[in-house]
């Protein structure tokens, strides 16, 4: 249970890696907010997380993190009923393929702003609250951003994903300085291929999948609930010195 009296926030909660962050957290006693666009699917998490509990542990806030003025709303309503927030994971994002010599400017405005510009509007807005609380009171506090191997490699039919979170890693850096006087920490969690809404259609595909296996050296895809274990490590007091870093779990992609 170490995230015992714990608020904590997680968007991109409907489905794939964070519903399963979002049930982790809650399982170790952490109350979540669950973020996202389509409600219907942060209920289904919401109901997944509090139909194991006593008492209600996930509540909805339907919001589009691209959207400041409905980050600014968020922020509002964290403020307002909790007064406080420790953990904040930012899962949201997504993508489509693209090559850069076909890709309209919508495309790569799009895919920069879900996986790039939201985890900037969610980390400003919800940063402040954290600032604020950890001068009144100490305890641990953590963000952590969804990255990707992307991240860490070019995509030849994704350049506008590998741009973004690539950009994300870095941001990660930099948030992870700014925040350090406070004792907030900011590190990055970079999956490789994992079962997820994202890569359903690509997983289908059983030459991919033979592909994904002979070039990885555990030989398998992975699945989110193997990515929320490193998500709440990293969001918690065992990872107590750890800041600024990005934990690449792609079962040995990048080694082979």
């Amino acid at each position: 249970m170490r995230f015992t009296q714990t608020i904590a926030v997680v968007t991109g909660a409907g489905s794939g890696i964070g519903r399963a962050a979002a049930l982790r957290l809650a399982s170790e006693g952490a109350k979540v907010i669950l973020v996202g666009r389509t409600r219907q699917k942060l209920e289904q998490t919401a109901n997944a997380i509090n139909g194991k509990c006593r008492i209600p542990m996930a509540e909805v806030f339907t919001a589009d993190c691209t959207d400041g003025e409905d980050i600014s709303e968020l922020a509002e309503y964290v403020l307002q009923r909790y007064g406080d927030l420790h953990v904040l994971v930012n899962n949201a994002g997504g993508s489509r393929n693209a090559r850069i010599l076909e890709m309209t400017e919508t495309e790569w405005d799009n895919v920069q702003d879900v996986n790039l510009k939201s985890v900037f509007l969610v980390s400003k807005a919800l940063g402040n609250i954290m600032v604020e609380g950890a001068q009144h009171v100490d305890g641990n506090r953590a963000i952590v951003n969804v990255a990707s191997l992307s991240g860490h490699q070019a995509g030849a039919e994704i350049p506008h994903y590998s741009a973004a979170k690539a950009a994300v890693i870095n941001f990660t850096r930099s948030l992870a300085l700014e925040l350090a006087p406070y004792g907030i920490r900011v590190n990055s969690v970079s999956p490789g291929f994992i079962e997820t809404p994202l890569t359903e259609q690509g997983l289908k595909n059983e030459r991919f999948v033979r592909a994904i296996q002979k070039n990885t050296a555990l030989q398998r895809v992975g699945n989110p609930d193997e990515i929320a274990n490193v998500i709440a490590f990293a969001a918690s007091p065992e990872a107590s010195y750890m800041t600024g870093s990005d934990l690449l779990v792609d079962g040995g992609w990048l080694i082979k």
